[in-house]
């Protein structure tokens, strides 16, 4: 009884497993953008921190440099955040909430 009930939880500990895997590379290919100065810059990356895009609205080409510096940073900063964010509400659908430990590989 120990032992069918044992081969469940594999069994069901590696639908989970590829479950996840399919996740993290439709997370992989995702994109989300960052922005700053009110959508004035723009970085798009994908799940996997990758900068696909970085839009500069042409009023700031005129101003001083340190502050497209500074704004620049900041959309990437946010960019890197709202990735962050996708890819944990994305993995929290595979694992049903449960907080799993970075790095934690399924079966166990």
């Amino acid at each position: 009884m120990f032992k069918g009930g044992m081969g469940n939880i594999m069994k069901q500990a590696q639908a989970m497993q590829e479950k996840m895997q399919k996740v993290q590379a439709e997370i992989a290919n995702m994109e989300v953008t960052g922005e700053s100065g009110a959508g004035l810059v723009k970085i798009t990356m994908t799940g996997g921190h990758n900068v696909r895009r970085v839009e500069i609205d042409d009023s700031l080409l005129a101003d001083d440099k340190e502050m497209l510096e500074d704004l620049v940073a900041a959309a990437m900063n946010d960019a890197v955040r709202r990735v962050e964010e996708n890819n944990k509400e994305q993995m929290a659908k595979v694992t049903g909430g449960m907080q799993l430990p970075p790095g934690m590989k399924l079966p166990f």
